[in-house]
């Protein structure tokens, strides 16, 4: 009886470890697949993200242009508010002399 299972389990270990080498290769086969249709769909992501890049750009730009604008604007205002409520030492030094 020894004998038999001396002989019988190698035998029975190799036949798993041949199905379990075909079940690997096809899951190795399978993950190519999906990998390769990921791939397809990152591809076309990026196409469509690159097509955008155009409409980005002038968005960038505009608020660029609109940002000096404001800039100037303030730059203007702020003078303007710093001209008004500046003390005018020179003009009071200037009548008191006369």
């Amino acid at each position: 009886m020894l004998e038999y299972l001396d002989s019988f389990l190698p035998i029975i270990i190799y036949i798993l470890l041949v199905i379990l080498l075909v079940l690997l290769i096809i899951i190795a086969v399978k993950t190519i697949k999906a990998m390769n249709k990921v791939q397809d769909i990152v591809d076309d992501v990026d196409d469509k993200v690159q097509s955008l890049n155009g409409f980005f750009d002038i968005i960038d730009m505009v608020t660029d242009k609109l940002s000096m604008f404001s800039d100037k604007v303030i730059d203007i205002v702020a003078n303007f508010i710093q001209r008004v409520f500046k003390p005018r030492k020179k003009e009071n030094i200037e009548e008191e002399d006369e």
